[in-house]
């Protein structure tokens, strides 16, 4: 039988053409992305520890001429240790039920993300959200992917798509009713997916990219201690909050 990391030796890899940043304004990127005809979860396991992330089904990483400023984020899931505005969020959210569903298309989730989109993201590459657009960006026929319902009572409050690797989940999008803003849905959602990670035994929590100049990744490192992917290596950080 053949070592599962030999994959990686043979997994082809493509560049995008060039195309303008969503987060700095100004400036070109591009991305790496990893086979897609050769991408499984236990691959897409190993790529998340190299510091890949996927959207839909591709699993990329940001490989632009000239700045490194995205770095791959995760939160190590027994050090963890909430601050006092994370713990305060976590009670006030305490009157939600939550479920785990498998990823299947939902009218009433793609209505919840296209309110998200069209409010928090008016004018970016979604906006206005489509059935196709949500689902192609969501979900892919190969990762182990799971929807976690939040909902007070029987209304629909947020949802976070999150990919459950070998060892760890990944937070791949959330997104949530507008209109209920100061519950921090969104900080909530990645407590939530740090107990349930902590329940399940995995080690990591995989936030996605963070970029030091971007004010709408400011929360990410805000869940300390956390580590940051720096060229080949990963690299513990703790930021102030």
């Amino acid at each position: 039988m053949s070592n599962p990391r030999d994959s990686l030796y043979d997994l082809r890899m493509f560049l995008t053409t060039d195309y303008a940043c969503s987060y700095l304004p100004g400036r070109r990127a591009r991305n790496l992305v990893a086979d897609p005809t050769a991408t499984d979860n236990p691959l897409y396991t190993q790529l998340a520890e190299l510091g890949f992330r996927r959207s839909g089904e591709h699993v990329y990483r940001p490989h632009c001429r000239g700045c490194t400023a995205c770095r791959s984020l995760r939160v190590p899931v027994e050090r963890f240790q909430p601050n006092r505005s994370q713990q305060r969020l976590w009670k006030r959210n305490q009157d939600l039920r939550t479920r785990v569903l498998p990823a299947e298309f939902d009218d009433e989730h793609f209505e919840l993300f296209a309110r998200y989109i069209g409010t928090r993201h008016a004018g970016g590459g979604m906006d206005p959200a489509s059935p196709e657009n949500y689902w192609s960006f969501v979900a892919s026929r190969w990762c182990s992917t799971w929807l976690y319902e939040f909902r007070l009572d029987q209304e629909l409050l947020a949802v976070a798509v999150v990919d459950r690797l070998d060892e760890g989940l990944s937070a791949v999008y959330t997104f949530f009713d507008p209109l209920h803003k100061a519950r921090g849905l969104g900080t909530y959602a990645i407590l939530w997916q740090i107990a349930e990670a902590r329940q399940l035994g995995l080690p990591w929590v995989y936030l996605g990219y963070w970029i030091a100049q971007c004010d709408k990744m400011a929360y990410k490192v805000r869940f300390n201690p956390h580590e940051v992917f720096v060229p080949e290596r990963w690299g513990w950080m703790t930021m102030d909050n």
